[in-house]
């Protein structure tokens, strides 16, 4: 229908939120030709690519897999196919999933960890900013806590994409600053069971390899909130593994947290 053969080779680098994610695939693996629209170049629209597991496309956006699921009429086991076309904000109306056909639908507001620009801009607010509690460090108006009480057993690196901070097992596991529970899960190879919050439109922290999670998709909490206990990592080592992402990508931690 009109559509050039080179549209077959663009695909969406967005592959940098918690990789590898080795998950078993519920996409079809036979390639659809797909054309990219002004909704995919805005992040309102996201076309199913061979490999993709809804799982995956949701922790990329920073959204709920059940969220998606539910905006594009999508009944469990949440089984998708290459070439679909995936709303990634509610829909206006009770109307079907987007076509190439009109105009985009206007997104309601919304927080997403979805940035297009290279520096991010976080939502302006009238409220004043809490000074920083002891223990806390204010970056860039978010404040940061440690998300458990135990000393770092391995840095940051480009391998490891975050924390390991050893501890007892059951140790408490704290909500690093205040966010939504955007996934809890154990479906996501090498992290076990695991917890991402989302702090706004540009943060994400994970907390993974828990023995119990207190908490569940959808839960706002707050700094300082139990969320989890620790757990044993694949060596059977009591430890938390911590990330931060900012605009989909790993960053240092140390850098947020504050020194002790």
């Amino acid at each position: 229908m009109g559509e050039r053969p080179r549209a077959k080779k663009m695909r969406r680098e967005t592959w940098a939120i918690f990789l590898p994610l080795v998950l078993s695939s519920c996409a079809s693996t036979t390639p659809v030709t797909t054309e990219t629209s002004s909704e995919e170049n805005s992040g309102l629209v996201y076309v199913v690519h061979p490999g993709d597991t809804l799982s995956v496309i949701a922790l990329q956006h920073g959204e709920s897999y059940r969220d998606i699921a539910r905006w594009n009429n999508i009944p469990p086991p949440y089984a998708i196919q290459s070439g679909q076309r995936l709303r990634l904000t509610p829909p206006a109306t009770a109307a079907n999933p987007p076509t190439n056909q009109g105009a985009p639908p206007t997104p309601k507001p919304e927080i997403r960890n979805k940035v297009d620009s290279s520096e991010a801009v976080l939502p302006s607010t009238s409220e004043t900013v809490p000074p920083a509690a002891e223990g806390t460090k204010t970056v860039r108006k978010l404040q940061w806590q440690w998300p458990t009480s135990g000393h770092v057993v391995r840095g940051f690196s480009q391998s490891t994409k975050g924390l390991d901070i050893g501890g007892r097992e059951a140790d408490p596991v704290y909500a690093a600053a205040d966010g939504t529970v955007v996934y809890t899960g154990a479906g996501i190879i090498g992290y076990g069971p695991m917890i991402i919050l989302r702090h706004n439109s540009t943060y994400l922290s994970a907390y993974a390899h828990n023995k119990r999670m207190l908490v569940k998709e959808g839960d706002h909490v707050t700094q300082g909130q139990q969320i989890a206990e620790m757990g044993v990592d694949q060596r059977h080592r009591a430890l938390l593994h911590f990330e931060i992402r900012r605009n989909s990508k790993s960053v240092d931690p140390t850098v947020y947290l504050p020194e002790r």
